[in-house]
């Protein structure tokens, strides 16, 4: 926790936003327009100004024309810049595509489109609104395109959880004047239980007496499937063609279910792991269900009150995973 957040003035500050961020309506798309833009001078600003004061009064107590001419002109751009500042943002469209699920700990990404139906916009930086200043991501946007923007977070807990609030701010062209915006996406991040690490061994396969079988015939010897290697499987029966591709990716070796082990099954079982608490019990089967994908087996998941039969593939990995990340 930062230093801002445990003084009294930091605490006030939070709260406050905390407050005025709730009263924002969550949108899917945002159209800036004079009424959700704001704009304020920066520290260039109020020196420009404070330079512009001197001047005028130097001006007058020694009747300086050219100091007229000189501060009158210097006004002027700032009233210009002022227009440009504001009209940097004013009629640019943001939109937030879809989050991909991430991992406990890990970061985030949250893509934003901006759209500009008329000319080219510069020097628009985005950030997580409670995020640092320096966490800026800059973008421009041509005349009547689109660009995309980047930033991210960390998510500490698993669940789903609701997209933070950006802000989108502008100090082009001068940096005399600060336009900024607010904006609270309509979308949600779904975060996985962080994988155990190192990851303990895949759970040995479970007997299933009188469970069917789907025999094929490979290469003179007969499979009835495959499964992970577990230590102690004699070297004939490790199916080194698809090991070899599994541990390109990262993967295990890979041992033939023979017609005496067929009937085995595995299952990442929640009861499996009773030692641990319920987080770390997630964590684990989160690693094994990575493992078991790698190693391209396939597998089944027990949880209390809910059971995914056995499977394999992208798809059978997410509704793991996200049964692990909704878990109750």
């Amino acid at each position: 926790m930062s230093l801002a957040a445990v003084t009294p003035a930091g605490f006030v500050r939070r709260r406050f936003r905390a407050w005025w961020q709730a009263r924002l309506r969550r949108s899917a798309t945002l159209l800036l327009t004079q009424r959700n833009i704001y704009i304020l001078p920066t520290r260039a600003g109020l020196l420009f100004a404070a330079t512009l004061v001197t001047l005028l009064i130097a001006s007058i107590n020694y009747q300086l024309n050219l100091g007229y001419v000189l501060t009158f002109l210097l006004a002027g751009s700032g009233a210009v810049s002022l227009q440009l500042t504001h009209n940097t943002l004013r009629g640019l469209t943001l939109h937030l595509k879809p989050v991909a699920p991430v991992f406990a700990g890990e970061a985030a990404v949250l893509e934003v489109v901006l759209s500009s139906p008329a000319g080219a916009r510069h020097g628009i930086g985005l950030k997580i609104e409670s995020g640092s200043g320096w966490a800026l991501t800059w973008v421009d946007v041509p005349a009547g395109g689109q660009a995309s923007a980047r930033v991210s977070f960390v998510t500490a807990a698993r669940g789903r959880h609701e997209v933070p609030t950006l802000s989108a701010e502008t100090r082009f062209p001068l940096g005399l004047f600060r336009a900024w915006t607010v904006w609270r996406p309509a979308g949600e991040v779904l975060v996985y239980p962080a994988p155990e690490r190192p990851p303990a061994p895949l759970p040995a396969a479970r007997p299933v007496p009188g469970g069917t079988t789907h025999s094929r015939h490979l290469q003179g010897s007969d499979i009835e499937g495959i499964r992970a290697y577990r230590r102690g499987d004699p070297l004939k029966t490790i199916f080194w063609k698809k090991s070899a591709k599994a541990m390109q990716t990262g993967g295990e070796l890979v041992s033939r279910d023979t017609s005496a082990s067929a009937q085995q099954e595995l299952w990442l079982d929640w009861r499996a792991c009773a030692s641990l608490p319920p987080e770390q019990r997630l964590s684990r089967l989160a690693a094994w269900v990575l493992a078991a994908e790698r190693a391209h087996v396939n597998y089944g998941l027990t949880l209390p009150g809910v059971e995914l039969p056995r499977g394999q593939g992208t798809v059978h990995r997410r509704d793991c995973l996200e049964a692990l990340a909704l878990w109750r």
